[in-house]
This record gives structure tokens, sequence and C-alpha cells, in this order.
């Protein structure tokens, strides 16, 4: 049957996150670190919204691009957070998850062989989606900026072909946000440019010093950006799979269409409980954010007393990406020594693209105890390598 198979879905390959911790799940006395799921419960209050939604049969086809009133509710949130105005009936689309949001995204956007940026390392559910879109990823390496996409690194990689430029942030997997500064660069680049912007904002909730910016409040920009957003994180609902897009209405109206013959429309069930979480809990995230505050502070002086360096501290998300080069391994060698010797799980640098080689990803959305033995393993590695 290869022969039928398309080349594009033969080209990628799993995800390194899942990878890895596909093998820590299957080793009795493991310690993960690996997957960027908050430990915390879906918050009762929509747990309950959804049973009664299943007692009140409310199982039927919704409209395709979610119920009315939840995107109304997405709009009013995202306003009252950020500043951003969204009409909710012809620029709001209700997705299964942020994936699918950026999936529509850019197969409403790319057609063969145009480029899309990437700041590196980077999440990497992003450039097989590319690739099966017929699109080119272009990797942007950000080490020397700390991790940080500036206009004159874009700059540098933008030429005819580029179409659209994807900006994760909080980024998966350093922790980094874009400053005010960086952001009014970027938009002053790329304004006269015929480029969109798709801005990933899923962490924008776990935004530890001030609050999250977007991108598309700089002049010029909203026209021209894809705002995505959802209540993985925010929610503690990554089984739920509630997603968002925010874009103007002629885009919209496009990605639609896709979104329509992709899954027809999310789970009423899940919109119904995204309903109440929007309503009933729009600051669900803060007790979550100052918890992942201290486990942050915990999991930095940790790993700075390994002797691990850190090219910044996470101002957003729940990651960290510390450099394992004063140990002279790579980081798949690391990674699953770490975990044979002294089962721990953490994530390669390279599955975030080349540019990640020389670091390993931590997930800190786990218990403290966890952490700490995590952290106890780890330095027992670093002490026997010396």
């Amino acid at each position: 049957m290869e022969p039928f198979i398309n080349p594009r879905v033969k080209e990628i390959e799993i995800s390194g996150i899942r990878k890895i911790a596909n093998l820590v799940a299957q080793m009795p006395g493991a310690v993960t670190l690996t997957i960027g799921q908050p430990d915390f419960p879906t918050p009762q209050h929509i747990l309950d919204a959804a049973k009664r939604a299943i007692d009140d049969n409310r199982t039927v086809y919704t409209a395709n691009a979610g119920l009315l009133e939840l995107r109304q509710a997405a709009a009013g949130w995202v306003h009252a957070k950020y500043g951003q105005s969204y009409d909710p009936v012809s620029e709001v689309l209700v997705t299964v998850g942020a994936t699918q949001a950026l999936e529509i995204s850019l197969l409403t956007l790319l057609e063969e062989g145009a480029e899309v940026i990437l700041p590196a390392p980077v999440y990497p559910g992003y450039e097989p989606l590319v690739r099966l879109c017929g699109g080119t990823p272009v990797l942007v390496d950000t080490s020397s900026t700390g991790f940080r996409m500036t206009a004159d690194l874009l700059r540098e990689h933008l030429t005819d072909k580029t179409r659209v430029v994807i900006l994760g942030y909080p980024s998966n997997p350093t922790g980094r946000i874009l400053e005010a500064d960086d952001l009014r660069q970027l938009a002053e680049l790329l304004r006269s440019k015929n480029v969109v912007v798709i801005s990933d904002e899923i962490y924008s909730e776990l935004v530890y010093e001030g609050q999250h910016r977007s991108i598309a409040l700089e002049p010029g920009m909203r026209e021209k950006t894809i705002v995505i957003n959802g209540l993985a994180k925010s929610h503690s609902m990554t089984g739920w799979r509630i997603g968002f897009t925010f874009a103007p209405a002629a885009i919209t109206q496009q990605m639609i269409k896709v979104h329509q013959y992709h899954v027809t429309c999310t789970s009423s069930i899940s919109q119904y409980a995204a309903l109440e979480a929007l309503t009933g809990g729009p600051d669900d995230a803060l007790p979550m954010r100052e918890e992942y505050r201290k486990r942050r502070d915990y999991s930095v002086d940790r790993l700075r007393a390994m002797g691990l360096e850190l090219a910044n501290i996470p101002e957003g998300a729940f990651y960290l990406f510390p450099s394992i080069r004063p140990t002279r391994m790579g980081s798949e060698a690391f990674s699953y020594r770490l975990l044979e010797e002294q089962k721990v799980g953490v994530v390669p640098g390279n599955a975030f693209s080349r540019y990640g080689e020389g670091h390993i990803r931590l997930s800190y959305a786990y218990s403290m105890p966890q952490l700490e033995e995590a952290f106890n393993r780890m330095e027992r590695f670093l002490q026997s390598l010396a």
C-alpha cells in the first residue's frame, strides 16, 4: 500500500515530544516533565455545565462557526482581557482546539510553495502542518536575541514568497514573550507587506509580569492578523478541544468553508462547557498562574544550582529551556540517558527544530513533589556525568 500514501504524510514524523512521552508512559516509576498539560482539574462549574448540557440533550449540530452565544462570550473575553475587538457573528470561529484553528488558517492562506516564517526553537506542531498544506517552512534562529523574534531577524528572511509569519508567544518551548517595542517594530516592518500574521496566543493568560499584548493591536495589523486562542491552558481544558480564531471578516468567511468540511462543528457539549468557562470563570486561570509562578521560581533555582544555564527566566507559559552544552552531550543522548538511568522524562531540544539542539525542555505544569523528585534525580544524573 506504500505507493498510495501521500508523500507529504510520509515525510513528516511523530512529534519528538510524544516520542519520549510515550516511552516515559511505559516505564514504571518514571517521573515526567514532558507534556505541557495543566495538572489542575477542569473547574467544577465547567464540569457541571457540561453535565447539564448532556441532561438537556444538547447533543445536536451547532452552527458551523459555533454557538453564537459562545462566540459572543469569546469576543467579550478577549476584549475585556486584551482590548481586542471582534464581531462575534463574522469574525470569530469556534474550532477543535488551537491546533485545528492553526490548520484551517494555513489551509486558507497557503498556495504551493508559499513560505511561512517560524521563530526557532519552535513548537513542533507548526512545521508539519505547513508542509501538509504545501507550504515551505522558513526557520529563523532566535538564539542571538534571547529567543525573541525581532524585526531585524525577520527582515533577513522575508522574500517575495513569504505569505505567513507565525508568532507563538508566550513561547513553547522557551517561555519568552514579545515586549511592546518588539511588537511595534515587527508591525512597522510587516504593515506594508503582503503577509498575514498568525498569532498563536494560547498561553495568553499565563504571563507572569504585566499583561499579554497581541500584535493585532498594533496600527494597521488587525486587518492582516489571525489571532488563535483557546481554553486548554487557561481553564485546564486540554481534552475538551476548544479553540478560537479571531480574524477580519474577509478572512473568516473563507476559513469557515475549510472548517465546515473538516469537522462540521466543534462538539456541542464542549461548546456549552466553554460558554460557562468564559461567562462563569473568566479569571479561572489566575490561581493556576500564581502556582505556576512558584513552580517556575523553584525550578529555575534548582536548575541553576545544578549548573544548567537559562537564556531567560520564562515570562509566560510553563516551560524551561535550559542549556545542556556544559555536558558536551547532544539533546537526544542526554534525554534518553536521563530517562534510562534516573527515570526522568524531559524533551530533547532538537524536537523544536535544529535550533533547539544543546537544550532540553522541561514543563513545570506538575506538582511540587513531582518537580522536587525529578530535579533530585536529575541532579544525581549530572553528578554521575561529572
